[in-house]
């Protein structure tokens, strides 16, 4: 078993053991990786909308997780041990980042390239898997075990917060390649969290010419010129479609992001599209969504609409880490930064809307 000399005997994380909101901050024994596992020293973790469930335990949460777990998948580590049997590329001390859907490397989608949307997967940070032992781990911990072939060794020197950021920088990416924007492209991305401000950013890194997009919040649109965006709508303040089609001659946007959830823009996002054109989407309605209009008026526009879940293995991790390295600053949307024993502070910022980006330090 390779290893470091220098693994303590116990460490902090947090755990959701009980249906009920907010978690306990535990001390645990560090688990120790069998064969095809590795164990972490997890240096960063963001937290994210999905995770405002998980805490609150809500409907929402208790579709997309089970107890018990660790919250926190959005992890950037340092490996420290193996199990038997380690990854040749993965020596001690490589730093890595989690790709926190774990696939099978059977099922149909894997065989097709398509494991980021295994039928079997389970997934880190959620308690989501068939091995509960490391379902239940996640990176609001110390050290967190994680299936070697999960791992994504960091490339380039990219900071500690970078790395973090990659695994949500990678979904937009995963949005802006699947709408197929290139340069000259116009763009319309719903909603600036953390998922639309990074899909504008790598939009503007991809040449498109006019950025357009919307938010009920100020703040947030600002923070969206910063990162590349042309056009900016606040939709309590003039119509969203007609201010659409003005920036677009009329025609609507060649390509939409909507990355809200809000069932209500995902009902009616199809008509800001043109004929032809592309529609991603990526925000979780909360509620069941429907097409506004008539069914013929949305076939007859001939869109391409694809939905979007996570980042391709290991293809958009390569891409989204040469981005990060040459051509953009991802770190302008981390408005927060908490040490783990501040857990609650950091939540409440995230549930209180205040935050764009909120990163925790499990090892403060």
């Amino acid at each position: 078993m390779a290893e470091s000399n220098q693994i303590p005997k116990t460490m902090k994380a947090l755990i959701k053991k009980d249906p009920v909101a907010s978690y306990e901050l535990v001390t645990l024994d560090v688990p120790t990786p069998l064969e095809g596992e590795t164990l972490l020293k997890i240096e960063m973790v963001g937290i994210c909308g999905s995770d405002i469930g998980l805490y609150k335990w809500d409907s929402v949460g208790q579709s997309i997780a089970k107890l018990p777990f660790t919250p926190g998948h959005e992890a950037t580590g340092v490996v420290i041990q193996h199990g038997l049997n380690p990854r040749e590329d993965l020596p001690i001390g490589t730093r890595v980042c989690v790709e926190n859907h774990y696939y099978c490397g059977t099922c149909f989608q894997c065989n097709h390239d398509q494991k980021h949307i295994c039928q079997a997967m389970g997934q880190f940070g959620h308690g989501m898997g068939k091995d509960t032992r490391i379902a239940a781990q996640g990176g609001c911990a110390q050290y967190a075990i994680v299936p070697s072939r999960n791992l994504y060794a960091l490339k380039t020197k990219i900071g500690i917060q970078e790395a973090c950021l990659l695994e949500p920088f990678g979904v937009s990416h995963q949005a802006c390649e699947a709408a197929e924007v290139k340069p000259g492209d116009d763009l319309v991305v719903l909603g600036c969290g953390t998922i639309g401000l990074f899909a504008v950013q790598i939009a503007h890194a991809m040449g498109a010419s006019k950025i357009i997009v919307s938010d009920v919040e100020d703040s947030k649109l600002e923070l969206a010129k910063k990162m590349g965006a042309t056009v900016l709508i606040n939709p309590k303040n003039e119509d969203l479609k007609t201010r659409i089609f003005q920036e677009t001659g009329n025609n609507g946007a060649g390509h939409l992001i909507e990355a809200t959830g809000v069932p209500a823009l995902v009902n009616s996002c199809p008509f800001f599209v043109r004929k032809g054109g592309n529609l991603c989407l990526v925000g979780i309605p909360k509620t069941p969504v429907q097409i506004d209009g008539s069914g013929k008026d949305f076939v007859f526009r001939s869109l391409t609409v694809r939905g979007i879940h996570g980042r391709k293995i290991w293809h958009t991790w390569t891409e989204s880490e040469n981005l990060m390295a040459t051509k953009l600053d991802a770190k302008l949307v981390v408005t927060h930064s908490y040490p783990m024993s501040q857990y609650e502070e950091a939540f409440d910022a995230l549930i209180s809307g205040r935050a764009v980006k909120v990163l925790i330090d499990p090892q403060a």
